[in-house]
């Protein structure tokens, strides 16, 4: 039994805590309520995965991924069985590191494939890289691919070639069995990168597995005079999409893409032929409550051939893309996009100081 005369030493007890540790306690108790307590929808879905792992024991996730971000409801067991090295969310906690090997997802819709044209150009700089695993050719062309004496690369680099089932544009974030590395660079056929580019991407991804990292940015802003939400492709210091068509990302983001999102969200990309990128970056801001990241000062990232760029197309494809962001504000009850001002840059970019100094030393010249 307690002494009721305990009951004095409480203040003394509570002034005891430090400022750190209050402060700890706070965050804690944010994400509690913020991942399962904040709205009548969490408290149902909390109460059902709490039922599930009771019914189905072997899907038991570990307390720490209950108690941490990004919660429990986006770390599936179905995955991986709930394993914590499976996520890029837990490599810090865990002391693991993501592999050192990425594989390069290019989605190709034109079958011309010469010395001069930009998707070979794009597989010579990839097959440059060290860090290359294996590149993924989502052929979306009526004429068959080229054999594979024809591409750019040493031997022993694989390339894959899937035909089945990549009509559609949301098929690029397809879970595909084939990749077996933890990142995934996703690339359109017409990216210019160089293998500076590449490297220096991948090496900025493997401290930051969880976000969105890549080349090309864009934003979005509140429009006061329409009462919505808008897409800006104006280049500015601020940004908080990062575009696909060159982009770091984990893989376990593509299950997502295709297990957790509604699939009015999957028709109306593919409808659009539009819009996948910005879901993604949706999907990642969602889950990591973080921006994505910005690496290099590259502003044109793509060889456009000249009548691709009318204006008609340019402001229907903006039109789109600003109708895209609202329906996916309403899908998913709030604005998850965050807004960022940093841009990583190599160590000693630009500096006055000799070349042989610097590891990626092309990369200043790029534009």
């Amino acid at each position: 039994m307690g002494d009721e005369r305990l009951l004095l030493q409480i203040p003394t007890i509570v002034r005891s805590v430090s400022g750190i540790d209050i402060l700890s306690l706070r965050q804690q108790t944010q994400i509690i309520w913020d991942s399962y307590f904040s709205s009548v929808e969490k408290i149902v879905y909390t109460t059902l995965e709490i039922v599930k792992e009771r019914v189905q024991k072997h899907m038991r996730r570990d307390l720490s991924i209950w108690n941490s971000y990004p919660g429990s409801h986006f770390v599936l067991p179905e995955y991986s069985g709930g394993t914590k090295a499976s996520f890029p969310f837990y490599y810090q906690s865990t002391g693991l590191e993501p592999m050192k090997r990425f594989t390069a997802v290019i989605y190709v819709t034109n079958p011309v494939v010469l010395s001069n044209s930009p998707v070979y150009k794009l597989v010579r700089s990839l097959g440059k890289s060290i860090y290359l695993g294996k590149i993924l050719l989502l052929w979306n062309c009526d004429a068959p691919p080229p054999i594979r004496s024809r591409w750019p690369v040493e031997a022993h680099v694989p390339i894959l070639v899937i035909q089945d089932n990549v009509q559609k544009t949301s098929s690029r974030f397809y879970p595909y069995k084939q990749i077996e590395s933890d990142a995934v660079l996703s690339l359109d056929e017409d990216v210019t990168l160089t293998t500076e580019e590449i490297d220096f991407g991948f090496s900025v991804w493997r401290t930051f597995p969880e976000r969105l990292v890549g080349f090309p940015s864009r934003s979005h802003y509140w429009d006061n005079s329409k009462s919505r939400w808008g897409y800006s492709s104006k280049w500015t210091n601020e940004y908080s999409i990062i575009l696909t068509g060159a982009a770091f990302y984990h893989k376990y983001y593509n299950y997502m893409y295709r297990t957790v999102l509604n699939s009015t969200l999957h028709a109306l990309v593919d409808q659009n032929e539009n819009c996948e990128d910005l879901l993604m970056n949706f999907l990642v801001s969602h889950m990591t409550r973080n921006p994505p990241i910005k690496v290099t000062q590259r502003k044109i990232y793509k060889e456009v051939p000249i009548e691709k760029l009318t204006i008609d197309a340019q402001i229907h494809s903006f039109k789109i893309r600003n109708q895209c962001i609202n329906v996916f504000v309403k899908a998913f009850g709030y604005m998850p996009l965050q807004k960022s001002e940093v841009r990583f840059d190599p160590v000693l970019f630009k500096d006055p100081v000799a070349k042989k100094r610097k590891r990626y030393r092309q990369m200043e010249l790029v534009s």
